[in-house]
C-alpha cells in the first residue's frame, strides 16, 4: 500500500515540460532514471535520519517564509534575478564569462551544456540513487548555464525571489586556467529543489557560497554535482539559520591528479529547525586532496545530520583526506546524528574523520560573565567562536568577514 501511494506521488509530480532535442532527452532520461528508483523513504540509508516526505509531497501545506532582503549587499556583484517568472539577465556581465538561461541553451542543437546537463547528476547517482536530483533534472524549467573563460573579476550572483516552489537547474562550466565566484541567496517559496553541475577543468578555480538564512523557503533540498581535472579547484561553502528542513547534498567526483576539494558549512537554528549535510568525496586520482568541515549550532528541540564519505579508489595514491563534524548543543532536547565514512582501496593515502558533540564550555562563559558580558552576548561570542573553524574555508576574507557579520547579526535577533 505504501508502495502504491509513492508511484501515485511520483506519477503527479512527473508531468514533464515540453520540449524536445537535447535537453528533452536528458529530461526524460531522468525521469526513467526515477521511475526505476522510486521516491525516497526513510529506509533508504542515506535518509534514515531525515523524512523526505515534505520534499516529496506534491501540495505541501506550509507557507513561504519572508524575503530577509539581499545578504549580499555592498558588494560589487553581477546579480542575476531567478523567479517564477523567469530569469533576469543583466547587461552588464564581466569579461571572461558567457551567461544563458537553461531555456536558451535548450534551444539551441549544439550547446556546450548539452554534454553537462544531468550528466554529473547521473553519474553521482550512482552506486546510490540521488532520486530528488532526477526529479529536479527532469523538471527544472529555470535555470542558468555559466561558462568562465577566463579569470572573472566579479561574483556572479544568482538570487532567487518568489513565493512559488522553486525547481531550478544550473550549469557551470570553468575552463582550464579560468576562475570564477559563485554567490547563492533568496527565497526558495514554500519548497525548493535546486541542482547545480559544476565541471572545473584543469587548473581551473571555482568558489561557490551559498546563504540560507531566515528568507530561505521552509522546506529545502539543495544538491550540488562537481567534477575535477587536474590541478582543479572547487570551494564551496554554505551558512544556514532556521527554516524547518534543509537537506544539502554534495557529490564531489575528483577526477584529476592534484585537484583539491573543499566542502564546508554553519548552521544554527532552533525549534523545529531539521539540518541535514550529505556530502560524498571520490578520490580517483593522485595527489588529491579534500576538506570536509561542518559545525552546527542547535537549541530548543532542534536536530542537526552529518553524513559525509571519502571513497579512495584504487589507484588514487598520495590522497589527502579530512573530514570533521561537530555540534553545539545549547540544551537537551536537540539532538547531532552523525555518520562519517570512509572507504579506501589505496595502500598511500592519509585520511581521517571525527565527529563531536558538545555543549558550551561552562568556564569560558564563567570567565566572560566575570568581566560584566551579559549572559546572552557572551553566549553568542562562544557560538561564533564555535563556528569560525568552518568559515576559515572561504578563501576571500571580505566574503569570510561578511559571512561572520552575518552570523552575528542573525544570532542578535534570534
Amino acid at each position: 500500500m505504501a508502495e502504491r501511494a509513492t508511484s501515485d506521488i511520483l506519477d503527479r509530480r512527473l508531468a514533464l515540460p515540453a520540449g524536445g532535442g537535447w535537453l528533452g532527452r536528458a529530461r526524460r532520461d531522468a525521469a526513467d532514471r526515477l521511475r526505476a528508483v522510486g521516491l525516497p523513504g526513510r529506509r533508504d540509508e542515506y535518509w534514515r535520519y531525515t523524512d523526505p516526505a515534505p520534499l516529496t509531497d506534491p501540495a505541501p501545506r506550509i507557507e513561504a517564509s519572508a524575503d530577509d532582503g539581499d545578504p549580499f549587499a555592498g558588494f560589487d556583484t553581477c546579480t542575476i534575478t531567478v523567479d517564477a517568472d523567469g530569469v533576469s539577465l543583466p547587461d552588464d556581465l564581466p569579461d571572461g564569462v558567457e551567461i544563458a538561461t537553461l531555456a536558451e541553451a535548450g534551444a539551441a542543437d549544439i550547446h556546450w551544456a548539452r554534454d553537462l546537463y544531468g550528466t554529473l547528476e547521473a553519474a553521482g547517482s550512482r552506486p546510490v540513487s540521488r532520486p530528488l536530483a532526477m526529479l529536479n533534472t527532469a523538471m527544472a524549467t529555470y535555470g542558468l548555464v555559466i561558462r568562465a573563460t577566463g579569470k572573472v573579476a566579479r561574483p556572479i550572483h544568482i538570487r532567487t525571489t518568489g513565493d512559488g516552489d522553486a525547481m531550478h537547474h544550473h550549469v557551470v562550466r570553468v575552463e582550464s586556467g579560468a576562475e570564477l565566484t559563485i554567490l547563492k541567496s533568496g527565497t526558495g517559496g514554500a519548497r525548493a529543489n535546486t541542482v547545480t553541475e559544476v565541471d572545473v577543468a584543469d587548473g581551473g578555480i571555482c568558489h561557490h557560497l551559498r546563504i540560507q538564512g531566515p528568507d530561505h523557503g521552509r522546506h529545502v533540498n539543495t544538491h550540488i554535482f562537481a567534477r575535477l581535472g587536474a590541478e582543479a579547484v572547487l570551494k564551496s561553502f554554505t551558512l544556514s539559520a532556521n527554516g524547518a528542513l534543509t537537506r544539502n547534498e554534495g557529490v564531489i567526483d575528483i577526477i584529476g591528479d592534484d585537484a583539491v576539494a573543499q566542502i564546508a558549512g554553519a548552521a544554527f537554528g532552533r525549534g523545529d529547525f531539521h539540518h541535514d549535510d550529505t556530502v560524498w568525496v571520490t578520490h580517483g586520482a593522485l595527489n588529491g586532496e579534500s576538506r570536509q568541515v561542518f559545525k552546527k549550532v542547535l537549541r530548543d528541540g532542534a536536530v542537526g545530520v552529518f553524513q559525509g564519505k571519502i571513497l579512495v579508489k584504487e589507484g588514487a595514491q598520495k590522497t589527502d583526506g579530512y573530514q570533521i563534524s561537530q555540534s553545539l548543543l545549547l540544551d537537551d532536547d536537540s539532538q547531532f546524528l552523525a555518520k562519517p565514512e570512509l572507504e579506501i582501496y589505496a595502500d598511500d593515502v592519509a585520511c581521517s574523520h571525527g565527529s563531536t558533540t558538545g555543549a558550551i564550555d561552562e568556564t569560558a562563559l564563567f570567565y566572560l560573565r566575570s568581566r560584566g558580558v551579559p549572559e546572552r552576548v557572551a553566549t553568542d561570542l562562544l557560538v561564533l567562536s564555535f563556528l569560525a573553524e568552518a568559515t576559515d574555508e572561504i578563501e576571500d576574507p571580505a566574503l569570510r568577514e561578511h559571512v561572520m557579520d552575518r552570523m552575528a547579526d542573525w544570532l542578535a535577533r534570534d
